[in-house]
């Protein structure tokens, strides 16, 4: 995301952040997480994995799916989450019970409510230290804890203070996950999601909560803790969800090989990464394979395939083209646009991401 030409005084810090989550899978949530693997997905521990030839890929024959663009998701104040204003490089934002103030680069225009309104924040992510967990922010009233209850649509999980400013959960994927729910319940069978770069798990207990069988995969032991968490804190943990700690390509070349096969596969790649070995991942260069391997894991009968991609100086037509190249001869539909989050205070729209879905 483009930071703003012009930072507030106010605000020495922002320039220097990156949004490590989406830019090189920092949500590993720090020392406690996994190694960054080969191509940014994560290490496997120490099991030594066969070598695999590079996969070769041509331009699939048929004809290209039907498109849909630009399409705009939105996502609108409510209970459980609101922006509640932005501006001048930050943004005011209500998780439940808690008003928190982060850095937002794309806020290049001016906050709308007066200075009494962001002064009532109970959390503001400062980045003025070095060190791991809450001691990157600043509590104004009370200090809190590192973790709290939080809620989406009727499904309970804990938002968390962490070092790189996220809080374990992105509400503008909201517009993805309702979509998800009602491609499972339409479906009327059984059907398995696989949600690569999973984080907390957010996603995956939404399709669970829908009936679906999920196999979640992060590169984190912590952040697949996290999510397990999530789920005994939502009351799903009778529900049928396998947490993986493994590298995301490599598990999905695994799944190629064993015949796995899967309705709906949801994966947000980082933009960059390196691996415990030196190894890179650079998303123009090696999305291709993993959105190959995502097509080559579908069902005889799929459902969909959603990409994410944040971070990103593109636009949402490269990965456009991508999937639209990719699921040549499968018919269907062709969605991409951007994922925004529409503000409370003056009804600007704040654009998270592009993404790229293709719907059978």
């Amino acid at each position: 995301m483009a930071e703003a030409g012009h930072v507030a005084p106010e605000m020495p810090f922002l320039k220097p952040f990156r949004d490590k989550r989406r830019d090189s899978r920092s949500h590993q949530l720090a020392k406690g997480g996994a190694q960054q693997g080969p191509r940014g997905t994560g290490a496997s521990g120490n099991r030594t994995e066969p070598k695999v030839a590079p996969r070769v890929l041509s331009r699939r024959d048929g004809a290209l799916p039907a498109e849909h663009l630009p399409l705009i998701l939105e996502v609108a104040p409510n209970a459980d989450y609101a922006l509640l204003d932005s501006g001048a490089g930050q943004k005011l934002e209500q998780y439940g019970p808690y008003r928190i103030v982060r850095p937002e680069g794309q806020a290049i225009w001016q906050k709308a409510l007066p200075a009494k309104d962001w002064d009532r924040a109970n959390a503001i992510f400062t980045g003025d230290t070095d060190e791991e967990g809450i001691g990157r922010w600043r509590f104004p009233k009370t200090p809190l804890g590192e973790t709290w209850p939080m809620k989406h649509d009727g499904i309970d999980y804990l938002g968390r203070f962490t070092s790189f400013r996220h809080v374990g959960v992105f509400p503008e994927q909201a517009s993805h996950w309702d979509h998800m729910a009602g491609l499972i319940a339409a479906a009327k069978r059984p059907v398995k999601v696989l949600n690569l770069f999973g984080y907390t798990g957010l996603a995956s207990l939404v399709a669970a909560r829908a009936g679906a069988e999920v196999t979640h995969v992060d590169a984190s032991k912590k952040a697949i803790g996290w999510a397990r968490e999530n789920q005994e804190m939502a009351g799903l943990s009778q529900k049928p969800i396998r947490w993986i700690v493994d590298d995301a390509l490599k598990f999905a070349e695994r799944e190629e090989r064993r015949g796995s096969r899967y309705d709906i596969v949801l994966f947000d790649p980082p933009a960059y990464g390196r691996g415990p070995r030196g190894e890179v991942w650079q998303l123009f260069e090696d999305l291709p394979d993993l959105t190959d391997l995502c097509r080559s894991i579908l069902t005889p009968k799929p459902l969909a395939v959603v990409l994410t991609a944040y971070s990103i100086r593109a636009s949402f037509f490269a990965i456009h083209a991508l999937m639209r190249d990719t699921f040549a001869g499968m018919g269907g539909t062709v969605e991409s646009g951007e994922l925004i989050i529409r503000e409370k205070s003056a009804g600007r729209a704040l654009s998270t991401s592009l993404f790229s879905r293709w719907v059978a």
